[in-house]
Order: structure tokens, then sequence, then C-alpha cells
């Protein structure tokens, strides 16, 4: 039953919090736009109508209704059925779901002072509705006489909605003693206050991080118009120096690849590095820790060992011991390469700045871009004038889907946005009708948080005759007007990675809200966007988007040969990133309410655990370190970050599929879409997996290779 919105793909943001106040006048049901039908296309949100001070008296009013129609349920006097218990709460919260899809799409995306302070106010009344759904005793004996009596003879959806509410309920502590019980709904709100808390301090710690930079000349190695973007940026974040190099999500900065003053690159990478933890304004350490000790007080009620054991038990892996013997293996397997490969960069850079100099992390970019550039003479500026974004996304995105699903596209202009930056476009579906709707928002700017995402205005669901409105957001940085938005590879893999999520949302076929699109475990849910990214390097795909942007003319053989070739070049940093992350994530929540450090001893805690397990290397430092790791605290994905490597096997798999029934055939995208994308929550993942490739289980042994390794 939760409320908030939990985004697939998550970053950090460039914002600072502001105390304001929020008028309401009066407005009600019959006044207020979200409440209304929109009359737009599949009743998406008429955001040239919708004001930030509509948000906060429309949830009121939705929260109350939703109040109302539970009660009726409640207090129905007949036996308990699927109809009047189970279909019925699939039934409430219509109006509910609705407004806050919109709020909490704007509160990731375009946080304005009023919408900051609308979510200080609406979090606690969500958290409060959500206790008293999850813990109304007379409700959940009604959800479990019909689970009890009529189980077994449901089918299809009607069974699977069953078990899930079932369940959902009794994971939330629904069978616990009234003690117990009024302990977790004391959990649930601490939790989201936290979340709330770390959600406005990470943000102003990543913003306060920004690097200022006074002359031209210490950004040698940029291009002209990553300077001009530098000088765009300082000029937007008040001007403190005429330059300033902005601090993405991740521990490294891709800047630094090119950044040839070594002493900024140090700068650039300690501001990344130290943003939260304390060593600078802010210091998240507290939120961790306590969060941590909720999560582990949390399971231990509901009789875990620890909040890995709870969390993991709905997904595909099941058990800790599961994750971890994936993930030792893949540790064995990767740190002869890593070692190998930082000692070829420190060899090489040796080259030019003498036998004594020793290789740092925020060194290691740099001197492994020059190393591919002459290895395969080859650099970023030969490659970005053929990706601009709008071809990626038209020729490459949506072309790929047109070939692969049959979906067209057609951007529509009159359907109003909350920032003039988006587009619309209608997705069209291969019978000539109208699928879905899709917005992307793809350039960063201060009230967007960091990464890239995907979620919706409104899901897919045949009981409410609602069809889907998604939407994907990046932060890539916009060209001065009147110039073309270049990308790099990196964020080419993201479109498609990102628009694979959206396409298991636009593509859901199922009866009801609870189980379509992208609502899966965790480690399964990465699968259709990390298979997505393969379409961006098939010849016909590719060079369909991959064109000249001033001649139009697609990119020379050789250079297409020698840029696809060198992708896995140094491929070991990017997968020791991610296992150090993931070990972390797994660390914090394997552990007992008792065995939480506190907050002083966090850092090192995080520095133990990757000694422990083999990971801790000076040069690889993990993709997201404990004080920022956004997924774990500020996100879904506690115990659960390892599922992007795991998901990534999956998609590896599904590849093969693709590749030996021929990559583009209709047929095979057909077979895809009816067994996988179409069909969300509606069966165990597993056995989607299996409907689809026909294998027994999962194949990891091409992972490495698919990396480069």
């Amino acid at each position: 039953m939760k409320r908030t919105r939990t985004l697939l793909t998550i970053g950090l943001a460039s914002f600072v919090m502001q105390s304001v106040a929020i008028p309401t006048d009066g407005m009600g049901a019959n006044d207020n736009p979200l409440l209304q039908k929109s009359g737009i296309l599949f009743n998406a949100p008429d955001f040239s109508k919708i004001k930030d001070t509509d948000y906060l008296p429309a949830i009121e009013l939705a929260i109350k209704q939703n109040r109302e129609e539970i009660n009726e349920i409640v207090n129905n006097k007949k036996k308990p059925t699927f109809e009047n218990t189970i279909l019925a709460l699939e039934k409430s919260g219509v109006q509910l779901d609705k407004v806050t899809s919109v709020f909490y799409g704007l509160t990731s995306a375009h946080k304005t002072p009023v919408i900051a302070e609308t979510e200080k106010k609406v979090t606690p009344m969500l958290t409060e509705l959500e206790n008293e759904i999850k813990f109304n005793k007379k409700l959940f004996e009604r959800i479990k006489y019909v689970y009890d009596k009529e189980f077994k003879k449901l089918k299809g959806e009607d069974k699977r909605l069953t078990e899930v509410v079932y369940k959902n309920f009794v994971r939330s502590g629904a069978l616990l003693p009234a003690d117990k019980m009024e302990r977790m709904k004391q959990i649930n709100i601490r939790i989201a206050e936290l979340q709330q808390q770390w959600g406005d301090m990470l943000p102003e710690a990543t913003n306060t991080a920004i690097v200022w930079v006074t002359s031209k000349q210490e950004l040698s190695g940029l291009s002209e118009a990553d300077i001009a973007q530098c000088k765009k940026d300082a000029e937007s974040r008040g001007g403190k120096a005429p330059y300033c190099i902005v601090i993405t999500n991740t521990t490294q900065q891709a800047i630094l690849t090119t950044l040839d003053n070594r002493n900024l690159r140090k700068r650039v990478f300690e501001a990344s590095r130290h943003r939260a933890d304390g060593t600078r304004q802010f210091n998240t350490f507290p939120y961790v820790v306590e969060i941590a000790k909720l999560r582990a007080e949390a399971a231990a009620l509901m009789g875990y060992k620890n909040y890995a054991s709870y969390s993991l038990e709905k997904t595909m892996a099941k058990t800790p011991d599961n994750v971890y013997s994936f993930l030792k293996q893949l540790i064995k397997d990767y740190t002869p390469k890593a070692e190998a490969e930082t000692k070829a960069i420190e060899a090489y850079a040796q080259k030019t700045m003498g036998a004594n100099f020793k290789l740092q992390p925020y060194d290691r970019f740099y001197y492994s871009a020059k190393m591919k550039q002459e290895a395969y003479n080859l650099s970023e500026d030969q490659i970005k004038p053929y990706f601009n974004i709008d071809s990626v996304q038209k020729n490459g995105v949506f072309y790929a889907a047109n070939r692969a699903y049959g979906l067209t596209f057609k951007e529509r202009k009159d359907i109003p946005t909350y920032h003039p930056d988006m587009k619309v476009f209608e997705v069209i579906d291969k019978d000539g009708k109208p699928l879905a709707l899709f917005y992307s928002d793809y350039y960063r700017r201060a009230t967007k948080r960091g990464g890239a995402w995907m979620s919706s205005f409104a899901k897919q669901s045949g009981l409410r005759e609602q069809q889907p409105v998604i939407y994907n957001c990046c932060n890539y940085a916009k060209a001065p007007e009147g110039q073309p938005t270049l990308i790099t590879w990196d964020e080419v893999c993201t479109l498609f990675h990102e628009f694979g999520h959206a396409l298991h949302g636009i593509l859901s076929n199922c009866k009801y809200n609870t189980l379509s699109g992208t609502a899966t475990a965790r480690d399964f849910v990465e699968m259709p966007s990390q298979f997505n990214e393969t379409f961006a390097s098939i010849p016909e795909i590719f060079d369909n988007y991959a064109k000249h942007t001033e001649t139009g003319q697609p990119m020379p053989t050789e250079l297409k040969e020698k840029m696809l070739t060198s992708i896995n070049y140094h491929a070991a940093y990017a997968l020791g990133e991610n296992l150090a992350a993931t070990c972390l994530d797994l660390a914090w929540h394997m552990l007992g309410v008792n065995e939480i450090p506190s907050a002083d001893e966090a850092a090192e805690f995080e520095t133990k655990v990757l000694r422990e397990i083999g990971l801790y290397n000076e040069q690889i430092p993990p993709r997201y370190s404990t004080s920022y790791f956004n997924h774990v605290w500020g996100g879904g994905y506690a115990a659960g970050y390892y599922s992007y490597l795991w998901t990534e096997v999956l998609a590896v798999n599904v590849a093969d599929c693709f590749e030996k029934r021929g990559a583009l055939n209709p047929e095979v995208g057909q077979d895809f879409r009816n067994k996988v994308l179409s069909r969300g929550n509606t069966k165990e993942q597993l056995q989607l997996f299996i409907d689809f490739t026909g294998m027994n289980a999962p194949d990891p042994s091409g992972l490495l290779k698919a990396r480069g390794l």
C-alpha cells in the first residue's frame, strides 16, 4: 500500500531547501484540477492548470476519500469474498494514486520551494494513512479469510492479486501482536521522517560541493563546449568564480577524463567523495545509522535475523547467502583483472610523469583515456558530434522500439508539461491505436535531483480503464540556445536503459494496477532496461541515429568499429565500483540492531567491510559511498543494489535469445512483449524469464564476457 513513489535509477540533486508558506485558498474538489478529469489523452495531468499550491489540498481530500473507502470495506456486514474485499481494496485509493503520482514526479524532477514544503507536510500524512491501512485488524481479517477460503479456487490475475495483497500485509506486520504492531508503526513513521530529512540534506550537500574555478587555464584539456558549460553552470549557481564544476551523483566524475590540471582533478574527486561525510559542511551518517537500526529492528520484530534476510525473501535471489555466492564468484574472477588494469595504467602514466609517480583515484580516468586514445586513435571529441540527443532519441531509442515491438511515436506539442525542456510523445501501437503517452525530461537544473529514472503519472490498469502515462528523467547538460546537445556514449546507453524501463510500463497489459508495469521484484525490474541497452549497438539501429550533427553523414565505418571495440576498454573499473557499492549495501543490512556502528564509526565500518570481502581498493572506490548512497538510504534499493548485477545476467541471457532468433525480428520482440514486458507481476518473475528464454535458470557465465572481461 506504499503511496510514495519508488524511482528506478536514483541520484542526487542540486537544490537548497527553503521554508515556504503554502496558501490553500479554500479550494475544493470541484475547483482543483488535480481532482478533475483533465480532458487530455489518457487523462494525463494538465500542467497548464495545475499550480504548486494545488497539491496539498488535493492530497488531503484524496486521503479523506481513501479512508472512507477503506471503512466501507471494513464495515461490510457480508462474508468476505474476493469481490467485496480484495477487489474492493484494489479499487480504493484511485484518486490518491492519481494525485501522488503527479506530485512525486515533481518532488524529484522540479522541486520548487512550494513543492518541497508540501512534501514535508504530506509525508507524515501519507505515512499515517499507510499505517492505518496496513495495521487495520478488521481489514486484514477479511483479507486473510479470503486468502484461506478462496485462494485455491481463484485463477489468473485474481489469484495473483490475492496472494500479493495478503503477503504484503503479512510482511508489513499484520500478524504481529498489538505491542509489536504499535512499534512497527512508530518505525515506519520515523523512517519516513529520516528519509525526508535525507532527501533534503543530500541535494544541498551535493550543490555545496561544487568546485569553483578562477581561470580558463585551469580547465585545460576540456573542449570549448565543456568550458562553456562550466561558465554557464557558474553563472546559474551564483557566480562565485567565472567557472565551476558541478558534482554528479556517482563517486567518480566523468570530467576527470579530460582535465589536465592534476590539482583540480584532486579537488573535484575529493569534493565528490566527501560531499556528505562530515569532513565538509554536511554529514548524513547520523541518518544512515538510525535508518539502519530501525530497519534491523523491524526485521527482528518480523522474526528475521537481519533486514537483508527479510528484504530478500520476496526477490528472485531469496536469501543473502545466494546473493553472496553470486557476488563472491564475480569478485574472484574480477580481482586479478582489476589489479592488472591498475598496474598497466600506472605504468603508462610513469612514462611521462616519472618512475616515482603514484597513480591516484583522480588520475585513473585521465590516463586510462589517454591509453585508450593511443590504442585506438580515438577521442571523445571525435565521437560526440555523432550523438545528437534528438537523433539518439528519435532515430535510435524510438526506432529500436519500432523495429522490435512495432511502436511509433508522434510528438504532441499541444500537451502541457511542468517544464519547457520536456517533450511529450503519443505512443501508437502496431494496429494504429494510441497505446500510451511518454514524456522525456532530459536536462539538468537546480530543481531536479541527479541521476536518471523512469516512473509514471499513471500506470496501466484494465480495471481502471487507464492507459500508461510514463516519463523518463535524465541530467544532461543542455547546450546553449541554438546549438545541438551532444552526449557521450555512456549517456546514449542511459537513454536506451531508461527507455527500457519505460517500455516495461508502456507495454503493460494487466488487469490490476497493483500488478502492472514495473511492479516487480527489484532483482528483475532492471532486466528490461539493461537488455534494452543492447539495441544501442546493433548496426542497423546505430547507423540510423549516429549521424554527424552538422553534415548528417553516418559515423564512418572505421570510427564506428574502433568506438564499439573500445567500449569495454579498462572495464574492470565499472564492475569493481558496482561490486563495492553492492557489498556496502548488503553489509549495512546484515547487521543486527546492536551491531550497527555509530555515526562516528560509519566511515571506518565502510573500509572494514571492503577489506574483509577483498574489495578495498583506493583506485576503485565504491560507485556510491555510504554517505551519499541514495539508492539505499533514500530510495527503494535497501539490501537490493545487487540487483543491477543480478539482472545484468538475466539481460545477457535475454539478449542471447534475441540474437539467436534475430535481434530485430518482430516475432521475437512480440514474444518478449507477450511473455515479459506486458506481464508485470502477474507471475513469479523467474517463470517469466523461463517462459521467454526456455532456460531452467539464469546462466551467469556470460556476464564477464559481455563486460569485456
